[in-house]
């Protein structure tokens, strides 16, 4: 049953009336993300809370049930303040709107984080012993959705998700005899490194960090973890795909993990690094499993184009051999060879190129022969550069993104930009054109238009199988999406 999203909105905020006594005098819808769960901002004169609805009553219970615990242990997670009594909707604190993704985005998209960023990072790693040990302690496991305990089954639903979601799709051949019983051992090894009563998160990752007020990590999205391992959160955070953490700071990473793993178990060195070896092989069969299952059979392109990303940690990774496991070693450096997951991006005939620039300088020139597309003026929004603290800033920062998104024109601004690119994306993909322009233009091409074109280009990446290409002509950044 397709229910619409004044349903949602209006159970929301009649619950949010409920609680607060207070009429909701907003109630925007946040941006998805591979879950079936809808997240709603919700605000009063005073008040903003987040509220969220689940088709899953079960998972909801989870979430529920798992904040209130780790919040009385005193972990970083939202206050979960009332629910529905079918446990359908509920809401819980608003921790902002800035994620630990979010706060990471220039040293992502450059494969060179800062020190600012470096040190976010570590912040958050070191806070992940106490999630899972602390966490985990007097955690009453049965309220875990869809198991309580990381066990066999759990390991072989990923090793099935891996073979039929993307191993076959992929199309190279290889034994299924030979590759089970590799796999046999693998999860035996796995099932082997069981230790203690730890909160697994399961998917635990930047996009799942939120900043409260902009520098303090706070956990979300954990409903579904587990008693299970710790080396498994370390390598979905650290090995995630598209983060493009460079060895080094892989290193420094799990240095600053162990530093507080310390304070709970002490581990060897020579079997840290083989567990967490084998377990960052395991998330990633894992993570391409769920690549192929919501590229190829859910059509989101941001899944596919997210592939090479992690064949390239595969590849890494498989340089020393798994000789426990010859035959999955043989099927990987086969797959790791194939051109076409290298950069599925190839196959793309739409390139959309979205610029950023300055309306003294004249507006950038389409020098793919196909005449030009868009240009959007940006003029007529609130300018920050006309305050001097605001000068040394571009619309790739915190400051300048909060300045523009508090005043609130530019969200509207950006949706209806929205509806008039996509359908025309769209149609251009339909048709097989190669070439789509989008300008976005203001005084100076710092600030404004920055911040709408990488908009734009963030939201088209996610949403068309296209190329797109991005640059901000006066700040001399140019970028592939």
């Amino acid at each position: 049953m397709i229910v619409s999203n004044t349903v949602f909105m209006k159970q929301l905020k009649d619950l949010f009336e409920q609680y607060t006594g207070k009429k909701a005098v907003t109630c925007e819808e946040l941006p998805q993300s591979g879950s079936n769960r809808r997240y709603f901002r919700l605000q009063a004169e005073g008040i903003s809370l987040i509220g969220a609805m689940g088709t899953s009553v079960e998972e909801n219970n989870a979430f529920i049930c798992l904040g209130r615990h780790f919040k009385e242990v005193g972990l970083n997670v939202p206050e979960v303040y009332v629910s529905s009594p079918d446990k359908v909707y509920y809401l819980q604190e608003d921790l902002g709107t800035v994620s630990l993704f979010d706060a990471i985005s220039s040293g992502r998209q450059k494969g060179s984080y800062n020190v600012k960023e470096v040190a976010l990072l570590k912040k958050t790693m070191a806070l992940l012993p106490k999630f899972q040990f602390e966490g985990g302690r007097s955690l009453d496991y049965s309220v875990c959705y869809p198991q309580p305990e990381f066990d066999e089954r759990n390991i072989w639903f990923d090793f099935n998700y891996f073979k039929y979601s993307f191993l076959k799709t992929s199309g190279l051949d290889f034994s299924e005899i030979r590759l089970y019983e590799d796999m046999k051992k693998m999860a035996a090894d796995l099932l082997g490194v069981m230790r203690g009563n730890t909160f697994m998160y399961r998917d635990f990752q930047a996009r799942n960090v939120m900043l409260k007020d902009g520098k303090q990590p706070y956990f979300i999205d954990f409903q579904g973890g587990r008693k299970g391992p710790f080396y498994y959160d370390i390598a979905s955070f650290v090995w995630q795909a598209r983060a493009n953490y460079s060895d080094e700071l892989k290193d420094i990473l799990i240095n600053v993990y162990k530093k507080e793993l310390k304070k709970y178990i002490m581990v060897p060195d020579k079997e840290f690094e083989k567990n967490l070896r084998l377990f960052v092989l395991f998330r990633t069969l894992q993570v391409l499993g769920a690549y192929g299952f919501r590229g190829y059979f859910e059509k989101k392109p941001h899944f596919l184009q997210s592939i090479p990303f992690a064949i390239e940690n595969l590849r890494k990774l498989i340089k020393k051999p798994f000789t426990e496991y010859p035959y999955l070693q043989q099927v990987l450096t086969d797959l790791t060879k194939m051109r076409q997951l290298k950069d599925l991006r190839r196959d793309v005939t739409l390139e959309v190129h979205i610029f950023s620039f300055a309306y003294k300088k004249g507006i950038p020139m389409d020098d793919s022969g196909n005449g030009g597309g868009y240009v959007f003026d940006c003029r007529g929004l609130e300018n920050p550069g006309k305050f001097e603290r605001y000068k040394t800033f571009t619309g790739l920062d915190e400051p300048v993104i909060k300045f523009l998104e508090d005043e609130g024109g530019i969200k509207k601004y950006l949706a209806n930009v929205y509806d008039i690119v996509d359908p025309h994306v769209k149609r251009f993909v339909e048709r097989k054109f190669t070439h789509l322009q989008v300008c976005f233009g203001c005084t100076g091409g710092q600030h404004r238009s920055v911040y709408c074109a990488r908009h734009l280009a963030d939201h088209i990446a996610k949403k068309f199988n296209v190329r797109v290409k991005l640059t901000h002509r006066e700040l001399d950044i140019e970028e592939e999406v």
